[in-house]
């Protein structure tokens, strides 16, 4: 805070939180003490680089107006992260019911004779506010989530989540007794496969048997036939 006898002006330091490829903004308050009207104007030494709202008005008797000063966007990062840029902020009593359109620079030239007060401001880059980092709940080790009861005896959402997670473990009981189940069916299919083989192998081998024994039917029905011929024709 300035000293100054027409203008308070706060802050005297300029920060801002600099971070690149974006537009920065910092407030100036200006009080006027007096009971006058007070025109004001605000300078910089690098004007290309800022930009000023409102750089000339006036502050009415015993009240504050406010001056934002906003840095553009700025493509490189100082080294040190330093910065030489300053204000100047000139103040200067006015006559009564003076508007901002009736500021001119003329005003404030000491040359002219006018009572010009000055007030130097600097330029201070700080760090860009840091995000709050999460709170994970339930991070300590061992830790199980508890139900808790509200005030109408109904359980609340966090006891209504830990309901939740024990519905998986029902359904992991469930898959291990329709695996059993399957597995058990698979070995009925298995044995029933393995009798029906035995089966067959018995029918095909009693098959062969019924196979080998018509060649001999045969030979014994031509022995036959051939005896009774020749009973036939030693009897002619």
């Amino acid at each position: 805070m300035s000293n100054s006898e027409l203008l308070t002006v706060e802050p005297l330091d300029l920060q801002f939180p600099f971070e690149l490829r974006k537009q920065i903004s910092c407030s100036l308050y200006l009080t006027n003490k007096t009971d006058n009207h007070v025109a004001f104007k605000v300078k910089t030494t690098n004007p290309k680089k800022y930009c000023v709202r409102p750089n000339t008005g006036v502050v009415l008797p015993r009240s504050t107006c406010e001056v934002l000063v906003t840095m553009q966007a700025q493509k490189e990062a100082p080294s040190d992260m330093q910065c030489k840029d300053k204000f100047l902020l000139q103040g200067v009593t006015a006559s009564p019911g003076i508007t901002a359109k009736d500021v001119t620079p003329e005003m404030f030239s000491k040359e002219a004779g006018y009572l010009v007060e000055e007030t130097k401001l600097r330029v201070t880059y700080v760090a860009p506010p840091q995000p709050p980092s999460p709170v994970h709940e339930g991070s300590e080790e061992g830790s199980s989530p508890r139900a808790s009861v509200s005030d109408n005896g109904q359980t609340s959402e966090f006891s209504r989540f830990s309901a939740d997670k024990v519905e998986p473990q029902e359904n992991t009981s469930e898959a291990r007794a329709l695996i059993t189940k399957l597995t058990e069916e698979k070995q009925s299919a298995i044995q029933l496969n393995n009798k029906l083989q035995r089966e067959l192998d018995q029918l095909r081998r009693d098959g062969k048997k019924s196979q080998s024994g018509i060649p001999l039917m045969y030979v014994l029905l031509v022995g036959l036939i051939g005896l009774i011929l020749g009973y036939i024709m030693k009897s002619t």
